[in-house]
């Protein structure tokens, strides 16, 4: 059975907004879920929260998920947070 890719698109003024998208169709999905970061340029605490909250649940179903056109300060803000290893990133 081939798996396919989700994508999601993050608005960068609606961030929590958006993971939360995520987590809905995470519990749906089946493969990896793709999000696409490039409009993001800063992450607010409750979105980073929101993040761990989404790379646990995808830990729990075995998927993956990618982060699509991060920034290198998002990247940052997700290292000191310890959670660049828990994320793919794609250009």
């Amino acid at each position: 059975m081939a798996t396919l890719a989700v994508m999601i698109k993050i608005d960068g003024e609606h961030v929590l907004q958006g993971l939360h998208e995520a987590q809905q169709k995470l519990e749906n999905a089946d493969g990896e879920l793709v999000l696409d970061f490039s409009a993001v340029k800063r992450i607010e605490p409750a979105a980073l929260r929101e993040m761990e909250s989404l790379a646990t649940a995808a830990d729990g179903k075995k998927m993956k998920i990618a982060l699509r056109g991060a920034t290198v300060d998002v990247y940052k803000v997700l290292k000191l947070a310890r959670l660049t290893s828990r994320f793919g990133f794609m250009n």
